[in-house]
């Protein structure tokens, strides 16, 4: 790790060095908090691989250089999306780093939060079914008993999925249970499909279950997408200390995007929580590169994703509202952060653009 270290202390010396005479401008509240996806792991809290990487690259000594006070807010996995929209609802929280639907869920409402730092195309989706089922693809399970966390990142993907077979939502029993109890039912034969993450892999290697389908080789702008969101009414008041932590997320994004560091990043941070082998099956044979799958671009297929993702939940009843896109995503932060770290061409948009 100590490459690692030397890379994040000559960063943090150029960032403590621009922003020390710029954070006058402005009144900096004396914490800052910060929800994110947290792990009890013998004892200890861990929180999401990337999240917990920007804190190591420096986003505690930032925040430190300026008297202002890292508060990580733990939110566990079952049940991400309702804490953390709670919380920003009543301001008891200032970011978060979460997937796509439950902040256009909050937004549905009245405009609540901004995404100002994109984590890139983080991940995949898997649509499994019993060892011994016969189904084999989307159509086979017309009429089924699908186990899927209604409102979660993921629902977009199945979503798509369904629309792109000529099917809705209606055409499935869908069953709204958490990816723990859904991953249950589906091992005990109460669903005959089960729609989550990479904890897909699990169930095959338990061997109770078979995917048959994933958004590995889907468009770009199928894959889970997310990042770091922030209150409105933060951004407007402290402008300059959004930028500060914007650009240490960067920073970590960067960092992870390295070929050089993808191993460290592997076995030190992703398989935390889920099995190194499953982990590594998750990123591979994939469509998105492994520099892309971290770009913090606010390129066409991030934009086509969110103005789907706004669609399907106006659509599907989950808000009443329409989104305006514009006021969803706030790219000012990301292209600051690129210039300042010079990182202008490191995701080039034409290298995500192609592979659309």
């Amino acid at each position: 790790m100590s490459r690692f270290l030397n890379y994040v202390f000559s960063a943090l010396a150029v960032t403590a060095f621009t922003m020390s005479g710029a954070h006058s401008a402005e009144t900096d509240p004396k914490v800052v908090r910060i929800a994110t996806v947290a792990y009890n792991l013998n004892g200890k809290t861990h929180y999401l691989g990337s999240t917990e990487l920007a804190s190591e690259t420096g986003l505690d000594e930032t925040l430190a250089k300026r008297g202002v006070k890292l508060e990580w807010v733990p939110a566990a996995t079952a049940m991400v999306g309702p804490i953390v929209n709670e919380a920003f609802a009543n301001k008891s929280i200032d970011f978060a780093a979460y997937g796509d639907l439950p902040p256009i869920i909050l937004n549905g409402s009245k405009p609540r939060v901004q995404l100002v730092a994109p984590w890139g195309r983080s991940g995949n989706s898997y649509l499994v079914v019993p060892a011994n089922s016969t189904a084999k693809n989307i159509a086979d399970l017309k009429g089924k008993r699908i186990a899927l966390h209604r409102g979660r990142p993921w629902e977009i993907p199945f979503a798509n999925l369904v629309q792109k077979n000529g099917f809705k939502l209606t055409d499935f029993k869908i069953v709204n249970v958490n990816p723990q109890v859904g991953a249950a039912a589906l091992a005990s034969g109460s669903v005959d499909a089960f729609f989550s993450l990479s904890d897909a892999y699990n169930l095959v290697d338990k061997g109770v279950g078979k995917i048959i389908w994933s958004t590995k080789n889907a468009p770009p702008d199928w894959k889970l997408m997310g990042g770091l969101w922030a209150r409105n009414d933060f951004v407007k008041e402290h402008p300059e200390l959004t930028q500060a932590i914007v650009t240490s997320f960067i920073k970590a994004n960067h960092w992870a995007a390295q070929e050089a560091h993808k191993e460290t990043y592997l076995k030190d941070y992703a398989s935390l929580v889920q099995p190194e082998s499953v982990v590594r099956r998750d990123y591979e044979d994939d469509s998105v590169s492994w520099r892309d799958r971290w770009s913090p671009l606010y390129d066409q297929a991030l934009v086509d994703h969110y103005k789907r993702a706004a669609s399907y939940a106006r659509e599907s009843g989950l808000i009443r509202n329409d989104i305006d896109i514009q006021q969803l995503l706030n790219s000012s932060f990301v292209d600051k952060a690129l210039k300042e770290l010079n990182l202008e061409t490191f995701w080039a948009p034409s290298r995500i653009a192609s592979q659309q």
